[in-house]
């Protein structure tokens, strides 16, 4: 199964918002409602979301005369570009979109050659999953009780996923004894799509509230803790879903190994710490609602981040498809 997939020059969208209750696709090759599946999380996950924003980028032209390419294309980048601020894989993408853009504005087979391009950055992080999970067996040195947080599989990826993925192959051989996993509140993405995968997986898994996690790990029953990011800057800072930072502080103290999965393109370059991270904030009525059930009065203050920052020093490896990095983290010579 794919989160995202091109079919007949169109996208075809797994709803996240739906499941595990309900398997809905939605297809489409219109820009704006696809910048609305990003927004509405109904594609999320950094790298899906790149990928997706890359498709989207060579959409925008299918129907457009010639003469209207640059203007469309660009209203396009314009707007994909604003739908996530965190998650570097966005910006990797549709600035590589671009280049493409530039280099062969006036080929006649623009069109194709965008889809193609696009095509290609899908392709490449099915095989960027594959070395990250491959990379990521090293880390266990026995059968292991894990913990995990949001969702990190192929709903959040291209291929098979990132910090999910390692739990995968790392079952495959036998490896994993217990998947621990976080509900990730406000939105549920641990209870209701990382579950959903395990399920597929035929893993064996348990569902906590995010405040759990502490309880399991003074009981001894965590041997390390695996997540994902969206955006890894060059000290090592890192953002991922709120309630990332406060697992990695939970294992500093009880010195349980805390890693990060992700591809290389997570890593932005061009920001040497956490100071230079966008954290997104969303709606305040996802805090105060699940599904359509409210749970609070909505009249009340709500503060609500998307994502969290974890210091470097907190950070056991981080797990990408070049090899795993430990402390200090050096990304320019590999």
């Amino acid at each position: 199964m794919y989160s995202v997939e091109l079919v007949e020059e169109k996208l075809k969208i797994l709803d996240q918002t739906k499941l595990p209750f309900i398997e809905e696709y939605i297809f489409t090759d219109n820009v704006e409602r696809i910048a609305q599946s990003i927004e509405k999380l109904e594609v999320r996950g950094a790298p899906a979301i790149g990928i997706t924003a890359a498709y989207a980028l060579a959409l925008s032209i299918k129907n457009s005369p010639k003469e209207k390419y640059s203007n469309d294309f660009f209203c396009a980048y314009n707007r994909i570009k604003i739908t996530r601020p965190t998650a570097v894989n966005l910006f990797y993408a549709i600035d590589k979109m671009k280049k493409c853009f530039d280099e062969n504005h006036y080929n006649q087979n623009l069109y194709e050659i965008l889809l193609n391009k696009a095509k290609e950055i899908h392709l490449n992080d099915i095989k960027l999953c594959e070395l990250i999970a491959e990379n990521g067996l090293s880390i266990f040195s026995k059968k292991s009780n894990v913990l995990t947080h949001c969702n990190t599989g192929f709903l959040a990826t291209g291929g098979n996923g990132t910090a999910l993925n390692v739990i995968r192959l790392a079952f495959e051989n036998n490896l994993i004894e217990h998947v621990f996993v976080d509900e990730t509140r406000p939105l549920l993405q641990g209870s209701r799509l990382t579950a959903w995968e395990l399920e597929k997986l035929k893993i064996p898994f348990t569902i906590i509230t995010d405040s759990t996690a502490a309880f399991l790990m003074q009981q001894n029953k965590i041997d390390l803790v695996i997540t994902g990011a969206d955006r890894i800057t060059l000290n090592g800072d890192s953002a991922n879903k709120i309630g990332t930072y406060n697992l990695a502080v939970l294992c500093n103290y009880h010195k349980i190994p805390f890693y990060l999965a992700a591809p290389f393109t997570t890593i932005d370059l061009n920001s040497s710490d956490k100071t230079k991270i966008k954290i997104e904030e969303r709606n305040k009525n996802e805090i105060f609602e699940i599904g359509s059930n409210k749970i609070t009065k909505q009249n009340y203050s709500a503060y609500n981040p998307a994502f969290d920052i974890i210091p470097n020093e907190l950070i056991t490896g981080i797990i990408t498809d070049k090899k795993i990095f430990y402390k200090p983290f050096d990304f320019k010579n590999v």
